[in-house]
């Protein structure tokens, strides 16, 4: 295909932590407003942070980045700071993840981070022209009895999210730890999604199926492990959101070059391009985009196919999945 610039290519969005999108402009910006002392004197010591050797080396990053969000407007400001990008980069459905553990645990009461991001998504379709759903993703690394009683309160205060996800250190964190809170989950009616195999074992994504009962894995990587499961994976058509950016920073891989998504294209898996936490990983999706394209000189019907995978593997009504068919199939027939 041609390398010459274009109308972005339109996707769903699935594997996105909001926390994750938060750029060192508007950390220090925030930090301002709320009279916070960072403990980097300038953009660039700040920047000069984000090289990580594993998942853990961003995750303690990535936490100490999350104190400039006190107030519903911090929160308010990094969605739409978000969105905007996010159109400008194809994104025209997002099932946005927000960890309200994460700032319980500094003191942020629950309406506030759960307001702050709520209140921009329900005009997002209006203001950016991107159909949004909210999950509320639990820390894997915290007890399970700290989630579950997270998790009573959204569903009692009737917070406006679709799904539960369970993020943060995956080693030595196995999904079976989980059961209860998926256990509710599903009973109050949401959907189910986990990251599993990422940094932890292909078992983790059987557990993940078996044991949480999920409706998509996020990552999945490390399915590759196990021939039996991916013929399971590929039979079930369960989806895996992949974000090629966020596995080579996190070191699951050394380069782009090695990224194993076109070995799980070929193999018939159900994957979808995402960014995960662009922010700090070096891109949006349109960036993973190029550079897988560029990389692999994927064609057009490949990334064609990315993109339909990421809306059919979305939980956006069907009247929404269809519009975002329509809207692939108009972008690949513009590429001839």
């Amino acid at each position: 295909m041609s390398t010459a610039p274009g109308p972005a290519l339109p996707c769903a969005e699935l594997h996105l932590h909001i926390e994750g999108t938060l750029e060192p402009e508007l950390i220090f910006e925030l930090a301002a407003r709320n009279g916070i002392q960072l403990p980097y004197a300038n953009l660039q010591e700040l920047r000069s942070r984000y090289e990580f050797t594993d998942l853990q080396s961003f995750l303690d990053l990535y936490y100490a980045n999350m104190e400039v969000l006190r107030t519903e407007a911090d929160f308010a400001d990094m969605t739409r700071a978000y969105l905007r990008r996010a159109a400008a980069a194809g994104v025209r459905h997002v099932e946005m993840m927000v960890d309200p553990q994460a700032h319980l645990l500094r003191g942020i009461p629950l309406q506030v981070c759960m307001n702050g991001v709520a209140g921009v998504l329900a005009t997002s379709l209006e203001e950016f022209g991107v159909s949004t759903e909210l999950i509320a993703a639990f820390l894997r690394d915290r007890p399970a009895a700290e989630a579950e009683a997270v998790l009573a309160q959204l569903i009692a205060s009737r917070a406006p999210i679709v799904g539960i996800g369970l993020d943060s250190a995956e080693v030595g964190n196995p999904p079976e730890g989980f059961v209860e809170l998926y256990r509710m989950a599903r009973d109050a009616g949401l959907k189910c999604v986990a990251h599993a195999g990422e940094e932890g074992p292909s078992h983790y994504i059987e557990q993940a199926l078996d044991l949480l009962l999920v409706d998509r894995i996020d990552h999945g990587i490390r399915c590759l492990d196990d021939s039996v499961l991916v013929d399971r994976l590929v039979r079930e058509r369960i989806p895996l959101t992949i974000c090629p950016l966020s596995n080579v920073r996190l070191r699951s891989v050394d380069t782009l070059a090695e990224h194993p998504l076109p070995q799980m294209l070929a193999r018939g898996l159900n994957v979808s391009v995402n960014s995960d936490d662009p922010a700090y990983f070096g891109g949006y999706v349109d960036d993973n985009f190029r550079l897988l394209r560029d990389t692999f000189a994927l064609s057009t019907d490949q990334l064609a196919t990315l993109a339909v995978n990421s809306v059919e593997a979305s939980f956006a009504p069907p009247a929404r999945q269809a519009e975002l068919l329509e809207m692939v199939s108009s972008w690949r027939a513009a590429q001839g």
